[in-house]
């Protein structure tokens, strides 16, 4: 017997693949933001739930100047229902930070954006994530088919 095969199995954690930064190249849209002095943490750089807040900053503001989001009026809203981040490299105030957009998945209700921040200039993602919209009636709060216009602006955010 071996002494692969003798040994006692490691358990799989089921972990996916560590994230790794990614380029510019791999976002369809960009938007620029300015850091804050209060997003600062006391450790000298931006504290993580303010990443989460680019994230919706940069989706909604994209939506809504492309003319398929109407945060006021609108029938449709979206609801956030999943969200990630995965940090490479630290992002501090004073510095701008652009966030690149695209769409990973489009369903009947839902959409999956990805979201690459990068500190300005820079080649490669300081940070990178996702969060999942389910689209939803404004009134009844239940899932509704993708609005004509929602849908053709996410077209040209998706990537292969």
């Amino acid at each position: 017997m071996s002494e692969a095969a003798s040994s006692p199995a490691v358990p799989s954690t089921g972990a996916a693949p560590r994230a790794a930064p990614q380029p510019r190249s791999s976002y369809r849209a960009f938007r620029s933001i300015s850091t804050r002095w209060s997003d600062n943490d006391v450790y000298g750089h931006v504290n993580n739930v303010v990443y989460y807040s680019w994230f919706d900053t940069s989706v909604n503001a994209h939506l809504m100047e492309q003319g398929a989001l109407d945060i006021e009026h609108g029938e449709t809203i979206g609801l956030v229902i999943e969200t990630q981040c995965n940090y490479f490299a630290p992002l501090a105030f004073p510095q701008t930070v652009e966030a690149g957009i695209r769409v990973a998945r489009v369903g009947s209700s839902s959409v999956r954006y990805e979201v690459g921040l990068f500190a300005q200039g820079e080649a490669m993602t300081a940070a990178a994530g996702h969060f999942i919209h389910v689209y939803v009636d404004r009134a009844t709060r239940r899932p509704c088919a993708l609005p004509a216009r929602l849908r053709e602006v996410l077209q040209a955010l998706a990537v292969a």
